[in-house]
């Protein structure tokens, strides 16, 4: 079996391939591409108790400030992913994903912890 032969056979095979996954490719991209928001918001319904109090002891805003905050966190996250993987409103989800994003920033204080953010720049290089 010549070079060219093993190629049209893996041509053929990914095209095989291809057309029987075709409809589906579009969710598991989707689906990879909020896996982060999805597992963070299961784990905030499944760690409630230590998010709230991680929460009141460092920002000391009291039990049902904490409450809220990770309310909204939960309640954020998981309403994006779903509509995200429902095709509805997916510029909103992103941009409420978005926002996530940003309110994680400030209140778990990674903007200003230069040890995060060093283990994340040296994590960025040694992928380049």
């Amino acid at each position: 079996m010549g070079q060219n032969d093993l190629m049209g056979t893996a041509e053929d095979f990914a095209d095989q391939f291809l057309r029987v996954t075709k409809q589906y490719l579009p969710h598991v991209a989707r689906l990879c591409l909020i896996s982060t928001f999805l597992e963070d918001g299961i784990r905030m319904w499944f760690q409630w108790s230590e998010q709230r109090d991680y929460i009141d002891s460092t920002w000391n805003c009291g039990y049902l400030l904490a409450s809220s905050f990770v309310f909204l966190n939960l309640l954020g996250q998981l309403t994006g992913c779903v509509l995200v993987l429902s095709r509805n409103f997916v510029q909103y989800a992103c941009f409420g994903l978005f926002g996530i994003i940003a309110l994680q920033t400030i209140a778990y204080s990674i903007l200003w912890d230069l040890k995060f953010l060093m283990r994340l720049s040296r994590t960025s290089w040694a992928q380049l």
